[in-house]
């Protein structure tokens, strides 16, 4: 029976594992993690991660040939294939601060597997990691090798959060990057032949280890691009009173650009975005390209601009000052269909109006209370680091109150923020929130999921991004 480890019980390795099990029954699956608590979780009824449909895979195969275990040496001396799913962090000190990856925790797993192993391995990187870094972890694994030989292959995944089993079932391309020599190719065949089980032979590409390392940096460089293109065109949109999603409809037509990620947003989040351009932008200044670097540094800029904007907006509509006023905020995720909180525009948009002293009262169907505060309180990229690592209780954020349903959110607000697009925010009774919220009321939809004109009916002063204007906010400046 082939055995596959997993190092790394987190968004990527949970998940793939899951459905590797699943799809094949002859293989033993092991996911390992350092931390108990983690494990405990993936064993339990409750997992540490929300992802529609995962729930149900792992229930199917966990004690079957899926394991969840805190023995991480046992499983790595025993597997096959060792996938590496740890966290690769932006760096907040030394060499490259602010924008090249952390291989701490990368680095402390290859000399672990070199120390156990006593048999060859397959080492696959399924986390996202600079261009290069397969080079370095075979330069420890050979040379603490002991006789074994390992090789390299660059995995890695392209799974979107709140849809990522259904991109595991069919995804839009497995890609598979390793060695030109026959024991490369030979590895290459062999991870080849794991996905073959439910992946069509076409959708599996294999390519070199360095193009396979850079495809993953660019295919999030070039989503969260398009995602700022349509972000700056929404501050544009607001100064002339055009409709962005009218703009976004059409450019959408347009068969050679596509209508994905054409939605303008209080800005995009995510564990991947932001880290893997500014990973994109150090590799670029490091090989001299600093134009190119500076090209991907505003994709950055723009996601930046939109969220102090949308804070501005709050600011300036509601008389210049939102001091010791209540402010609801609908959803904290990232985006809808997921729990996950990692670089979520939520955090910044939340700091921003307590900068100002506002009280904020924040609901999420997913996100858990300790989560949100804990968020507000960290310092940047700590997000990052294995949970055990990151500051234990969070410094109470004083000025914010986390409940359990949106109109016990809105009940006495000045206004409401909707920073999350959950279904549930559409379907709301918005004429009941208007009567328990303080007036004038206001309502900021950072996702474009009410319709305006009936919140204006009701009586709501209402922004929505990239939206012709109210009336009550078109003498107010968009930024300072």
């Amino acid at each position: 029976m082939v055995k596959i480890c997993c190092i790394g019980a987190g968004y990527v390795g949970g998940p793939t594992m899951a459905v590797i099990a699943l799809k094949c029954p002859s293989i033993e699956v092991a996911v390992v993690d350092i931390s108990v608590s983690r494990i405990t979780a993936w064993n339990s009824d409750q997992l540490p991660i929300y992802e529609p449909g995962l729930d149900d895979i792992v229930k199917s195969c966990r004690g079957k040939n899926l394991f969840f275990s805190t023995d991480v040496e046992k499983h790595v001396a025993e597997a096959d294939i060792i996938f590496v799913s740890v966290n690769t962090p932006t760096k907040t000190r030394g060499l490259g601060a602010g924008k090249a990856a952390d291989l701490t925790y990368w680095e402390s797993a290859a000399r672990m597997i070199a120390d156990v192993s006593k048999s060859d391995k397959i080492v696959v990187e399924k986390s996202t990691v600079p261009v290069k870094t397969a080079e370095a972890i075979e330069k420890i694994l050979t040379h603490n090798s002991k006789g074994i030989n390992y090789q390299i292959l660059s995995n890695p995944e392209f799974l979107a959060e709140g849809t990522a089993i259904d991109d595991l079932f069919a995804p839009d391309r497995v890609l598979i990057g390793g060695r030109e020599t026959a024991e490369g190719q030979k590895a290459i065949k062999t991870l080849k032949d794991v996905y073959a089980h439910w992946v069509p032979e076409e959708r599996i590409i294999c390519t070199n280890l360095w193009s396979a390392e850079l495809s993953k940096l660019a295919a999030n460089a070039f989503l969260a691009q398009r995602i700022s293109s349509v972000n700056a065109m929404s501050a544009l949109c607001e100064a002339t009173g055009a409709d962005v999603a009218e703009v976004s409809h059409a450019v959408g037509k347009d068969t050679r650009i596509g209508p994905k990620f054409l939605n303008a947003s209080v800005g995009f989040g995510g564990s991947c975005f932001q880290k893997d351009i500014l990973n994109l932008i150090y590799i670029c200044e490091c090989n001299g390209l600093p134009e190119v670097a500076n090209y991907w540094k505003q994709v950055i800029k723009v996601n930046d601009y939109q969220k102090s904007r949308f804070v501005h907006r709050i600011v300036s509509s509601m008389f210049n000052t939102v001091s010791g006023k209540k402010i609801a905020i609908l959803g904290f995720a990232f985006k809808k269909d997921t729990g996950d909180t990692r670089e979520t525009p939520a955090i910044d948009v939340c700091n921003g109006l307590t900068g100002d002293m506002a009280r904020l009262s924040i609901y999420d169907p997913q996100v858990t209370e300790d989560q949100i505060k804990r968020d507000l309180a960290m310092k940047k990229f700590d997000w990052d680091h294995p949970a055990h690592l990151q500051p234990l209780s969070p410094s109470s954020v004083k000025q914010v109150t986390v409940v359990c349903d949106a109109y016990e959110a809105a009940k006495g607000a000045h206004g409401l923020c909707i920073l999350t697009e959950w279904d549930e925010f559409k379907k709301l009774d918005y004429k009941r929130i208007y009567d328990n919220m303080m007036k004038p009321a206001f309502v900021f939809d950072g996702r474009n999921v009410v319709k305006a004109d009936e919140l204006r009916e009701i009586g709501f002063i209402v922004y929505s991004i990239g939206k012709p204007l109210d009336p009550w906010l078109k003498d107010m400046p968009a930024i300072a």
